[in-house]
């Protein structure tokens, strides 16, 4: 490995590194444009003449700086002000002084900020003696798959800063270690103080980097003074304390540490003290636990009410298959053992390294924690694999075919993630159509309006409808309960009444969970939801509160997709957590109609004469038979006939849609079948005031 060392063959000169680092950073964004290209070939992706975001949970960053730029959503508690992250931030900021608009800020603002991973992968592989290795390696760790598709152009999120910031925390501390120097410390120092500011979603891996870089100075380098200086440094830059505390607290001992002012024993007592404290403050093990019980846990809740939990229905948040989590790190199976292989060369060649551990071993927990813990490990991963192939080729004595080797090995290990971004064509949050749904919305009442939907189209209805609805991406809390009944319930009443009395709830209590406030023990009586839920649905006389706004439904065609979902939250017994029997709702969208048989696909057929289905050696006979049309203005006309009237399944053919609904009785009386797929309502209690293929919008009358 004399090559890999030798800086008069290998090293290269700072402009040099940078000129890499512009190279890199570049092909980083240029890949990222592939997916922009595409988009812009389908016009139902534009909105306001600009290509529409890809994630969901972008609308609620761009929310926060949609309120400071045009004064939007001022009575929504939910929505974040421009210091709540740099995501806002640096959105705001930009959107602000330069001559785009903010539709094209978010748009592209992922790719710009994610491709500066390049910078400190290249820096630690120069901290290494190897620029090179690092611009090869960086080539890999900014477009790998998991990498990619958390910082694509339309993915505005936070990720961009998921792999970034720690990489370049990663540098900080390695170059603290291998130069000895309070620079490095200091810049690792102030990145972990940003840290939170830039992606607090991942502040529990820098805890860990934080103890992994401790507990390597006191294992390897315990007889210097700088290791306990920098443990001190370390620990006061990771306390939960309010950031101009800390930057004080940091600036302070390293003062005190450069001038001397403390012997060598006082600076271990200041380091265990400092340590100590961040360990007790910063509830650092459970932060810990509790993330990778919040991803490894599923189910409903144990203690008082049993709600059903989100992360059982999240598929990020799902086990993933061994070869999934190789090809999202390292784009092959072949290459997660490569990197694997090359980890461990590269921290035996250079221990230091091993600071990475964290990283790699957030990647393998996706295995059970799921999909978006990959990210994490995809830069240290490409750094390693790189090293393996510098090992590899280390027997090659010209440097220009060595240099050519190392091209084409990393070639390789680039092409199935580049085969991967040509071919991930992921669509816009909302398509055009549905965008002008919102924006009519957006017309109708004031911005103190409500909507209540799924938690999938809460962001989106702010950013475009200008209205707030009671739960949204990121607020799973056990209101859950409330939206799943008032879609699920069979009852118009009770939703009707569950909404009024939900939203003025939420609003009058300050913002509290709506569901906690409603079931909360009275004395000592203990509610009985489901008898308080029977009252609304079936008592004539039921005391509302004062109205103070409009509430609206929003119902739109997506839902068919994941209404059994939806339902997963209200079908269940609050009391002992037991799931009631689970309702039957199929979308078919691949058929076969002959003259005797309407086939379904897995094994389900109709037989048209009897007007019986066949579900495998089943047979079951239908309840009715439905079929939906919408007419050139939008218009619902439903016509159901009634088959066999004892029976306990329908069919719904909805035929501008081409798709079929097998559904059971509770399913068919469900609020969004009667409203959205047959427009049936009581005008007494809704008022349909947008009707659209893609959704339907009513308003409460209570």
């Amino acid at each position: 490995m004399k090559f890999f060392e030798d800086k008069r063959v290998e090293e290269l000169s700072v402009g040099q590194m940078l000129w890499l680092m512009a190279f890199a950073y570049l092909f980083g964004i240029a890949l990222r444009l592939i997916w922009a290209h595409w988009a812009a070939g389908h016009p139902e992706f534009f909105w306001n003449g600009e290509i529409m975001i890809n994630t969901n949970d972008g609308y609620f960053f761009a929310s926060g700086v949609q309120k400071e730029l045009f004064g939007t959503l001022q009575h929504n508690p939910r929505v974040p002000d421009i210091f709540y992250t740099a995501t806002v931030f640096f959105t705001y900021l930009a959107a602000k002084l330069l001559p785009f608009s903010l539709d094209t800020v978010i748009l592209y603002m992922p790719a710009v900020i994610s491709s500066l991973v390049v910078v400190p992968i290249i820096l630690i592989g120069r901290l290494y003696h190897s620029t090179l290795m690092g611009f090869f390696a960086a080539l890999l760790g900014a477009i790998a798959w998991s990498y990619y598709n958390r910082t694509m152009v339309g993915y505005y999120d936070t990720d961009m800063f998921s792999a970034m910031a720690p990489m370049f925390i990663l540098y900080f501390l390695i170059g603290a270690i291998e130069k000895e120097d309070y620079l490095h410390l200091l810049l690792a120092a102030a990145m972990i103080v940003l840290y939170p500011f830039l992606y607090d979603m991942g502040l529990s891996i820098v805890y860990a980097m934080g103890l992994m870089f401790m507990l390597y100075m006191v294992v390897f380098h315990r007889k210097e003074r700088f290791t306990y200086q920098a443990a001190a440094i370390v620990a006061l830059a990771l306390m939960p304390f309010y950031w101009p505390l800390k930057v004080a607290a940091v600036a302070i001992a390293a003062i005190v540490f450069k001038r001397d002012l403390l012997g060598p024993l006082h600076e271990k007592l200041v380091a265990a003290v400092a340590v100590l404290l961040f360990l007790w403050l910063g509830d650092v093990f459970p932060l810990i636990w509790h993330k990778i019980a919040s991803y490894a846990v599923r189910g409903t809740e144990s203690g008082g009410l049993h709600f059903f939990q989100v992360n059982a229905t999240v598929r990020e948040a799902g086990k993933i298959p061994f070869e999934l989590m190789a090809k999202r790190i390292s784009g092959s199976v072949p290459g997660l053992f490569a990197a694997l292989l090359g980890y461990l060369l590269l921290v035996f060649r250079h221990r230091s390294f091993i600071l990475a551990l964290p990283l790699i071993g957030i990647g393998v927990f996706s295995l059970w924690g799921g999909l978006r813990f990959t990210v994490y490990a995809v830069p240290v991963a490409a750094l390693s694999l790189v090293y393996l192939v510098f090992v590899a080729t280390s027997f090659m004595q010209n440097s220009r075919l060595r240099l050519f080797a190392i091209g084409a090995l990393t070639f390789l290990a680039l092409w199935p993630n580049i085969i991967h971004i040509q071919s991930y064509k992921v669509p816009t949050v909302f398509n055009a159509d549905e965008v002008r749904v919102l924006d009519r919305l957006k017309k109708m009442g004031d911005d103190r309006d409500y909507v209540v939907t799924w938690w999938d189209y809460g962001y989106p209805i702010w950013y475009y409808a200008d209205k707030n609805t009671l739960i949204d991406g990121g607020k799973h809390d056990h209101d859950n309960f409330i939206v799943s009944e008032i879609l699920a319930t069979s009852s118009q009443l009770e939703a009707a009444r569950l909404s009024r009395i939900a939203v003025e709830t939420y609003v009058s209590s300050g913002y509290k969970v709506v569901a906690d406030t409603l079931f909360a023990q009275k004395g000592s009586t203990p509610i009985d939801p489901e008898r308080y839920l029977r009252q609304l649905a079936e008592e004539e006389s039921v005391k509302l509160p004062a109205k103070s706004r409009e509430i609206y439904l929003y119902l739109p065609y997506r839902m068919t997709d994941i209404f059994p979902t939806v339902t997963l939250f209200s079908n269940l017994d609050l009391k002992t957590g037991r799931q009631h029997r689970r309702p039957i709702f199929y979308k078919i969208t691949n058929f076969r109609d002959t003259p005797d048989e309407l086939i379904l696909g897995g094994g389900v057929k109709l037989d048209k004469r009897r007007g019986v289905l066949h579900l495998g050696r089943q047979e079951m006979p239908l309840h009715r038979f439905a079929t939906t049309v919408i007419d050139n203005r939008g218009k619902t006309h439903a016509n159901v006939q009634t088959v066999h009237a004892d029976a306990d399944l329908s069919l719904i053919f909805m035929k501008s849609y081409g798709s079929f609904l097998l559904l059971d009785e509770k399913m068919f009386n469900s609020l969004f079948v009667q409203l959205f797929v047959l427009g049936r309502y009581d005008p007494e209690l809704f008022e349909l005031v947008e009707d659209s293929p893609w959704a339907k919008v009513y308003r409460i009358r209570l």
